[in-house]
This record gives C-alpha cells, structure tokens and sequence, in this order.
C-alpha cells in the first residue's frame, strides 16, 4: 500500500485535527451507528486515554466512537477518492452516514477506503469510526482473558480475593508490558488519483561491481477496470533520479531490471546514507517512491550490509509520550533521531510493533538501521494451555505479516524482519517449532528482497526452545541480575557466560535485543544497587564486557531507549524505568556511558 503523496495529479486533504468523540461499552456497534450526540472533543491523531484526566479514559474497556464531516469538493470529480487510516487500535468499524462500510483488525498498520459511489463529489458525508481497545488471546498484540495482567498476580486461591475478583470492573489485562494506548493513532487522510493509477511499486536493489541494480515490479490499478493490463494502452513509465534529481536511468516496461551507473550507496549513519529517487507514470498518474541501494545478507556467523560485518548499537524502543501516548509526534520523532545519533547509536527496533511511516522515512534519510517487528507480543498462556494450537491467532498473524512487508519492503532502513517478541517456546516446544517456522518459511516468500528473518525469544529454557536456534539470528532478551539473580552480577555474568557458551555451538549470528536495569532519574548510592542510576550503568559495564569477548556476537539492544508507560502494578513505579532516557527525553548516567562506548565503536568490522 502506497504512502499518500500529493503531486501534480495526486491531492491529499489531512483530516487531522478535532474530533467529537464519545465512550461506549463492550457491546460494539451493529450494521448501522446514528448520529452521536452528548459528545466530547478529542484530538486525532493520538491516543484517547491521556487526553483526559479521567478514569474513564485511562482505563476505558470497550468501544469509543469517534465523528466529524467528511467533505469531498467538487473539483475532485472523475477522480478516485480514498479514505485511508495510518493506524487504529485495535478494531475499528467505519460508518458512512449511519452505514457500516468497512472493518478491520489490528491496530498498527494501514487499511483504507474507496469512497467512489459512497459520497460524491461536492457533498459531505458523516463519518464515524468506532473503536475498540480490547485484547485478548486471540488479537495482536496478546491479552489475558484470566484475572491477571503481565507483572502482576491476583494471589489464585486466597477466599477474600476470590470472592473481591466478582465486583471487579472489566479491564484489558495485557500480556506485554506497555501501557495499551488506543484509538486513531495515526493520521487520517482523504487522497484522490486518477482512473487508472500505480497501484504499488517493488523495488528490489542489489550490486554488480560499482553499479547498482535494481529489479522493479510496477502494479497498476484501475478504479472503474478501464485498464485491461495491456501496456500500449496505458505504457507505463521509471525514471530514476539520483539525489539532485538528475536522471541515471530509465526504463518503459512495468517490470525489469535497471542499472544504475557508478552508484552510490545506502550506508548506516555516520555513513551517507544515500537516496534515490523512483518516478513512475502511467496514464495521468505520477507517483515517486525514494529508496536506496544497499544489501543484507547473514554469512556465517557476521550481519553483512553492502558486504561488511555489521555491528548493531541500539535499543528497543516505544512510540510512547505524555499527552499523544502512542499517537503519531513528528517533532518527538525528530527528536528521537537526534538522540540516537547523540547516543552514537545506529539502529533499534520497533519494539513491539510497526512503528508509524513517518519514522521509517526518518530513518531512510538519516541511516538508522530498524529491525521491524509485528504486533505478535505475548504469545503464551503457561503451561495449561499450548496457544499455538488453542486460540485463533494464526490467520491475524499472517494477515498482518502479509501487510507490514507490503508496507515496509521499499526501505533501505529496514534490514531484518522481526516475526515477534517473547512468545512461549518452552512448554510446548514442538508446536512452536510447527507454528513460528512455517511463519519464517512465509516471510521469506513474502519480502522481494528475502531480508532475514528472526523474533525474539524471552528468558526461557533455551535448551527445550527448538524455534529461536532456527533463526537467520538469534535474538535474545535476557535479564540476568534484574528478573533473576537480582542484583547479583557475578552471578549474573557467570549465568549470561553459560548461555552464551550455548550460542556459540549453533554456528549462527546472536545479538542480545533486551537486556537492562530500571533505573529511577535522580537516585544515586555510593554502593549500587537497583533502582539507583549507578547500577545500570554497572550491570551494562559488566554484560558488555562479556558481549565483547564473543565473535559471533553481532549487537546490542538496551532494554530501553526511554522510560514508557505501562499498566500500573506492584512492579511498575509510573512506568518502565529502564530507559537511558527518561520519558521526556533527559538522559540518564547510562546514556552517557553508551555514548561513550559506542562512539569508540565502528559500525562495521568491530568483531572482525
């Protein structure tokens, strides 16, 4: 699905801005929804749950609805007019005057409208998207459908608990561990094209000495089937600009090759992080798609990018800040960029979820390197159920597989796909096994470019999990001296040294994707301890050590970029604290100890 661009033929009307909005309850709405009345206002795009001090939001379960006027004007006639949502979390119905027109499931991508034959030209229309925030075992990212939520325990068995659990409010009750933001996430848009218009483009680069190649498929659309795919009809046309807008190749067929003469390479930050641009036109359509030329291979046990062993230092991160909550920041974004690169950092991932377009163009231009990763987090129910062959999630997991690589697969920043985050591998590993490498199988067929493959394993019996040793890399989240050995780093690092001896027998590349220390800004100890500034930098210093020593040991993600909102329990003291940052953005001892580290780290060649 192509990101809405305005050009000479191309309108795009934003829809951002206020909203009236209203709260309902767990009864969803039918085939119709009236006009609403008695509403509030609400701004779009952002999460609704902090944009009121109310318990009410905050802790909202069910549906929400949300109203304005839809306006099409009259000189976008004979036009084809979308309607299209960057993100809704997680369920969304979508109503054209009081008429059910469109569903969808999964709150982290693109879905979209054609509205030709629903509101014409020169009219408005009532639009009312309805939302619903609930998680359960069967949607992406995971909830319980028990009395317990990630972190915390309702003590099963003691008679006055029971019998308090029966007066207990509805409540989403996640199994991950951020706060469960919803509603329209992300912008809101109407885009026009014309009739007949480039429906998708693939753009699939390589390197042949000093030139590149690109291998291109060109998908065209028509919103009346007035082209019948023949080219002489419609011929259809790329043009290849480099970053001055020069032409340096072009070609008149839908689909190829190209070469592209003495090229310049797409490099990670500080390298140049260079981009070309991808014109096509058919018909009266025009469309330019930027990319980069750059490859990725995994080779024995090194990450190659353009041919070189690639390190990885960076973090798992949120789309997570006060007010907006996981609602799209350009200016946060920006920021974000600036820091990564104060951190002399050069990658994260999206930690645990397609994070919005935007950020991902970001990070083309700048030359962050992303792991993109699917809503697939908290995949499990303990030992009592074995949820690959329990709950119906496999359809959604590969729906939404299917779109983050149709989203995502032009961008030179993306390097590996990510298919998940800590599932259960342990109590039922031959499931697993059946589920998430069939998963890999698909995602390999899915992306033009077979990018590798991974997902991240939690803190389990490595030695039962038969999936994560499958992986193009072996992703792991550890916490040794936090969640176990807690506060012991001799401990910690002799348990880290037993595992990592493991890894090292599978032959495979092995970046670490979680590890860290909640550290709360402002307490310090002479002697560290946890929950003082001065142990996580110690429990990094100590874990890095190790790290270094390990050849086949391609990165490191701290656990996390900035402190995030989460559930409240007894485990979270106004949220994650294992930032190196604090949620607005101040850095923390253990931001100025990797600074330090990581700038005296090449990208590339650091473990040979």
């Amino acid at each position: 699905m192509l990101y809405p661009r305005e050009n000479e033929v191309r309108m795009v009307s934003d829809l951002s801005g206020i909203w009236e909005f209203k709260l309902g309850d767990e009864t969803g709405p039918g085939a119709r929804c009236p006009a609403l009345t008695g509403t509030e206002v609400i701004a779009v795009p952002a999460s609704y749950n902090d944009q009121k001090d109310d318990r009410a939001y905050r802790e909202h379960y069910g549906w929400v609805y949300y109203q304005r006027i839809l306006t099409i004007p009259k000189y976008w006639e004979g036009q084809r007019v979308v309607l299209r949502f960057d993100a809704v979390t997680h369920q969304a119905r979508i109503y054209v005057d009081d008429k059910l027109v469109m569903e969808h499931k999964g709150g982290f991508l693109p879905f979209e409208l054609e509205l030709n034959g629903l509101v014409s030209a020169g009219s408005s229309a009532r639009l009312v998207v309805a939302v619903d925030n609930r998680v359960n075992h069967s949607t992406l990212p995971v909830g319980n459908e028990s009395s317990t939520a990630f972190f915390g325990s309702d003590n099963p068995g003691v008679p006055s608990v029971e019998a308090a659990k029966q007066w207990r409010n509805p409540r989403n009750l996640p199994n991950f561990d951020f706060f469960n933001y919803a509603g329209i996430h992300r912008p809101v848009r109407l885009y026009t094209t014309p009739e007949v218009y480039v429906k998708d483009i693939t753009l699939v680069p390589d390197i042949s000495g000093t030139d590149g190649i690109v291998k291109y498929e060109i998908e065209i659309g028509a919103g009346k089937e007035v082209y019948d795919g023949k080219q002489e009809k419609f011929p259809v046309q790329l043009t290849i600009l480099d970053a001055e807008r020069k032409v340096v190749a072009s070609a008149g067929q839908a689909a190829g090759t190209i070469a592209i003469p003495d090229a310049r390479l797409w490099w990670p930050w500080p390298g140049e992080p260079y981009l070309y641009t991808a014109v096509i036109t058919c018909g009266e359509d025009r469309y330019e798609q930027q990319f980069g030329i750059r490859t990725v291979k995994v080779q024995d046990t090194r990450f190659l990018i353009n041919g070189k062993p690639f390190y990885f230092k960076g973090f798992g991160k949120h789309e997570d800040s006060a007010f907006h909550g996981r609602g799209l920041d350009q200016c946060l974004n920006v920021k974000d960029i600036h820091l990564i690169r104060w951190l002399n950092a050069n990658s994260f991932r999206t930690s645990h979820y397609p994070y919005a377009e935007e950020m991902y163009d970001l990070c083309d231009r700048e030359g962050i390197v992303v792991i993109d990763e699917t809503t697939a987090v908290g995949i499990g129910a303990g030992e009592a159920q074995d949820p690959y062959k329990t709950f119906a999630i496999r359809e959604h997991h590969e729906e939404v597989l299917r779109d983050l690589v149709a989203r995502d697969k032009n961008h030179p920043c993306v390097v590996m796909w990510s298919m998940g985050n800590e599932p259960d591998t342990e109590h039922f590993p031959e499931s697993a096994y059946e589920y998430w490498h069939s998963l890999y199988e698909l995602t390999h067929r899915l992306d033009p470019a077979d990018r590798p493959v991974t997902f991240v394993c939690c803190q389990n019996n490595y030695e039962k999990d038969l999936v994560t040793r499958t992986m193009d890399v072996v992703c792991i989240n550890r916490y040794y001296g936090w969640y176990n050995l807690s506060g012991d780093l001799d401990a910690a690092c002799y348990g880290l040294n037993q595992e990592l001896d493991f890894w090292e027998k599978q032959k495979k590349p092995v970046m670490i994707t979680e590890y860290g220390a909640d550290a709360i800004a402002g307490i310090h100890e002479c002697v560290a301890e946890m929950f003082s500034e001065e142990f996580q930098v110690e429990f990094y210093e100590r874990q890095n050590a190790e790290f270094d020593k390990r050849n086949f040991f391609i990165g490191e993600h701290v656990w996390n970029f900035a402190d995030f909102a989460t559930i409240q329990g007894c485990m979270r003291a106004d949220g994650n604290k294992k930032g190196l940052l604090t949620r607005d953005r101040r850095p923390k001892m253990a931001a100025h100890y990797f600074r330090k580290r990581w700038g005296k780290m090449p990208n590339f060649g650091y473990k040979g």
